[in-house]
């Protein structure tokens, strides 16, 4: 008769815990500077209109490298953003007005997060280098935002290096996510509705905050209702059940760069931006308010 197995038993690293875990710190590093009036400061000193100036001044900066395609490519590319308000930008912006955000916007982030993370910095110059390996090793197919801001040139000061590193993991995910939302049959302002529900925000606030407008919202309550996701205006428990797997799938299709850095530094990462970035979803809250930054809000179940 055999004898007992000997063999250990060897433990499965959960890469999807460690990729959600994660991803709400890198949406958060990257995501603070949107409404930060130091950066909104810099957009209006560059031309855009004081008022507007915030969340132009995010599309502006954020589409630079894939600007010189036109609105419709930086409409693709933004999924949530309402194409009106890419329009505008283009509308108010020359050719060189993109690069001058993209600039206005790196000289406020050592700036904000000195003054309200300096925790922030030394990981992001320590962990600059192996993020950047990992993200040079990321397929680029199906991910043309992040293949955009992947080409370009990498800043010389290790800390704004790191974020720019962090910031390319940021759009491969977003790119994966959209990619998902779509093959849903979703479309942007149906997405927008479906996640406000799932996050238990109050009705329409962020296909609103989005600037969607209120046709294309309507239109949205329409198709979802048509399609057994919502009754009324309310968000059938199917809407959120596919909301919830698109997060779920979301998680599932972006482990690779978490198990490219390998469980020790994916962990440390974990614990070394986690504080500095509970810091920076503060400033979010006191900047534009709480229900900001949804990709790094905790949902109310």
């Amino acid at each position: 008769m055999a004898g007992p197995d000997n063999r250990q038993t060897v433990a499965m690293t959960d890469w999807q815990a460690i990729t959600r875990r994660n991803a709400r710190s890198v949406q958060t590093t990257v995501g603070w500077i949107f409404w930060d009036p130091g950066a909104v400061a810099r957009y209006e000193a560059e031309g855009l209109p004081g008022g507007l100036a915030g969340p132009l001044g995010y599309i502006a900066a954020r589409c630079a490298p894939l600007a010189p395609c036109g609105p419709a490519a930086v409409t693709a590319a933004f999924g949530s953003i309402s194409p009106l308000g890419i329009a505008a930008v283009f509308d108010l912006l020359d050719a060189g007005g993109f690069r001058r955000m993209w600039t206005a916007r790196d000289a406020a982030l050592v700036e904000g997060m000195t003054a309200h993370a300096p925790g922030i910095l030394d990981p992001l110059a320590d962990l600059g280098p192996d993020l950047w390996t990992v993200v040079e090793a990321l397929p680029l197919v199906g991910r043309v935002f992040f293949g955009a801001h992947l080409a370009e040139v990498r800043p010389a000061d290790p800390q704004l290096a790191g974020w720019h590193a962090v910031n390319c993991l940021r759009e491969w995910r977003g790119d994966t996510h959209w990619a998902i939302v779509v093959a849903a049959g979703l479309t942007h302002p149906e997405a927008s509705i479906l996640h406000n529900a799932w996050l238990g925000y109050e009705e329409d606030w962020l296909a609103r905050s989005r600037g969607t407008s209120p046709d294309d919202i309507d239109a949205g309550w329409a198709s979802l209702r048509a399609k057994g996701l919502a009754g009324g205006r309310t968000v059938t428990a199917e809407g959120i059940a596919l909301r919830q797997w698109i997060e779920d799938e979301t998680d599932r299709r972006t482990t690779l760069p978490w198990e490219l850095l390998g469980e020790a530094r994916s962990v440390e990462f974990a614990e070394l931006f986690e504080p500095p970035c509970e810091q920076l979803l503060a400033r979010v809250d006191e900047t534009a308010g709480p229900n900001y930054q949804p990709a790094s809000r905790t949902r109310a179940r």
